[in-house]
């Protein structure tokens, strides 16, 4: 087996890694948003397209758990406005992207990874791309990322496609695009 292989299954089951709870209290101290010499989880970062040359950006980012759900209203409304469900349009993986996007505005997403979660929080290791670097320019692997900005907040990555329904997969799904609104008017 190669390395990938090993890493791969060691993370499989992260909660018995002996350092998984230091870790966890170490990244709960750290700001929201931190840059990262180098991935995590090497093999996911790998797979998603990094590579370890100029131009590469790790960013892990940190998003708070909960908040789906409004508080009490305590004002008279009719039955139809009391609803206090608010479900996210975005999952937490999409909303980590942005929020990196947003922190490096020179760098565009190119996708994104778990890499932990406690009681509080979520965390997610972020790929970016500097666009103005010489050896992105230069590469012709990746150099088609000059031209997509903004790609975190379009919903282009694959948390963002999976938020608006477009990797749906499961039982008896044929055809779900342009939208699961759309599918769902047109009765099919």
């Amino acid at each position: 087996m190669g390395m990938y292989k090993y890493i791969r299954e060691a993370w499989e089951k992260p909660k018995e890694l002996a350092f998984w709870q230091q870790r966890l209290i170490k990244w709960r101290q750290e700001p929201a948003t931190i840059r990262m010499e180098r991935p995590t989880r090497l093999d996911r970062a790998r797979s998603l397209g990094y590579k370890a040359k100029p131009g590469f950006v790790i960013a892990r980012q940190r998003v708070n758990r909960g908040g789906r759900q409004r508080p009490q209203i305590r004002h008279p409304r009719r039955p139809k406005a009391m609803s206090r469900r608010k479900d996210l349009t975005m999952n937490y993986q999409a909303v980590a992207e942005n929020r990196a996007a947003r922190k490096y505005p020179n760098c565009e997403v190119l996708n994104s990874y778990y890499v932990g979660e406690d009681g509080l929080y979520y965390w997610y290791e972020v790929i970016l791309v500097d666009r103005a670097n010489p050896s992105i320019v230069a590469d012709p692997r990746i150099n088609w990322i000059m031209n997509h900005k903004g790609r975190g907040e379009r919903g282009l990555t694959s948390a963002g496609k999976r938020a608006r329904g477009l990797l749906h997969k499961g039982k008896g799904a044929e055809k779900i695009r342009p939208s699961l609104r759309a599918h769902h008017r047109k009765g099919n």
